[in-house]
């Protein structure tokens, strides 16, 4: 009998201790993932630096350590953009990101070659398209932000108007921009007409410098466009050289990306730039939940993917938090809208109803798609990547130097 009774107590402590260890059991290792970054220049350049940045933020976010992913830069928009994607691959990286809108063909041959890694893309234009399941582009509405930007402009030009520094008529603004791209065209066009909205005078010229990062050409092109009568600077363009130029000229300056207040205390008003973290989490916890990413993503206000970066006080019109604040709650309840057409002509007349854009992107960039509707220009609904490429009036396009 007691060596029944020993034996029954035995296999109760057995049975008992197998179902403690198997309540205990720890879940599933999901943070063997590997992620690989591309980026087309270094921590340098403030737009890489940006979504550097943005990387770090969330694999932090997502519980991963630096062993979790592989940072490349100084990427060219070339070929070796397809052999560093392939190198991050042989490096066991399951999702590949790129920031940089040349490095697109040769994220598509990869995504081409190896279909059981993701290859997400930024500013890109093509995954609509091209039908690949393991290919996806990305970008956020950051013409709000610029547009939120362009406020501070203009409050910054009321308050020296109203100070005598100039007359209302002599309200211009300079802009440096990289390319003739949609995406850069939306940029200044979004800053443009949120300066506008408050100061109804204003004008802009707009440089170009043929690149997305040389110091010598953002400067050389700020300094241009300050000698022309430009009272305020603004840019579409990575390094500091733009915002050096307005420090040393005394000239308020709106930068892109984040803050240049470091360099240019006494000038610097805002800038507003894209926050990455939220799509890279979306993204990389979508790899490592076996989920579907999505082949167009949009960031906005409301996801915090556009963001403003702090006020400088010092330099800012009073009441330009304020206005911004505003305009802010006014375009995320969907009462404001950028490219409300009665705000803006082109030509002088109106923007048809019938206007066509090129979102299907093609060679000859083919207007393809109707892109207004209730009234405005419905930028970054029908894709993700900008397609506003209009030449508005009070906008002037200076030589374009590719040099």
């Amino acid at each position: 009998m007691k060596k029944f009774l020993a034996l029954a107590l035995a296999l109760i402590m057995a049975l008992s201790l197998f179902a403690c260890g198997k309540k205990e059991d720890p879940q599933p290792e999901t943070k063997d993932i590997k992620v690989g970054f591309i980026t087309l220049h270094d921590e340098n350049s403030t737009y890489d630096l940006n979504f550097i940045n943005g990387a770090k933020e969330a694999i932090k976010n997502l519980g991963l350590t630096d062993a979790n992913y592989i940072l490349k830069t100084n990427v060219p928009e070339g070929q070796e953009c397809y052999e560093t994607a392939c190198d991050l691959v042989d490096n066991g990286c399951t999702i590949i990101f790129a920031d940089s809108f040349g490095h697109e063909p040769y994220m598509i041959q990869a995504a081409q070659k190896y279909p059981d890694v993701q290859f997400c893309h930024s500013t890109g234009t093509r995954a609509h398209t091209e039908n690949l399941a393991n290919y996806h582009n990305a970008f956020a509405a950051i013409y709000e932000g610029r547009y939120l930007a362009g406020i501070a402009a203009g409050m910054k030009l009321n308050e020296m108007i109203e100070a005598g520094q100039f007359t209302k008529d002599e309200a211009k603004m300079g802009y440096v921009g990289a390319f003739t791209y949609a995406e850069v065209i939306s940029g200044y066009t979004s800053f443009y007409l949120g300066a506008k909205s408050v100061c109804p005078t204003v004008t802009m010229d707009v440089t170009f410098t043929g690149s997305w990062y040389d110091e010598a050409l953002e400067k050389e092109g700020a300094q241009k466009l300050i000698a022309g009568g430009c009272k305020l600077i603004s840019q579409h363009a990575d390094s500091l050289g733009a915002p050096t130029a307005c420090e040393n000229a005394k000239v308020p300056n709106v930068s892109y990306n984040g803050s240049t207040k470091d360099a240019a205390p006494n000038t610097y008003i805002i800038s507003s730039r894209i926050n990455w973290a939220p799509y890279y989490e979306y993204a990389i916890k979508a790899v490592m939940d076996g989920k579907t990413i999505d082949t167009d993503w949009t960031g906005t206000l409301a996801t915090g993917s556009v963001v403003l970066t702090e006020l400088n006080e010092a330099v800012a019109a009073e009441g330009t938090a304020e206005a911004i604040k505003a305009a802010q709650e006014k375009l995320e309840k969907g009462e404001l809208h950028v490219y409300d057409t009665a705000t803006f002509t082109v030509k002088g007349a109106p923007l048809s109803v019938d206007h066509m854009a090129d979102v299907d992107t093609d060679e000859a960039y083919t207007p393809d798609t109707k892109v207004v509707k209730d009234g405005y220009f419905a930028e970054s609904e029908f894709r993700s990547a900008p397609y506003f490429d209009l030449e508005i009036d009070g906008i002037t396009r200076l030589d374009v130097n590719f040099g």
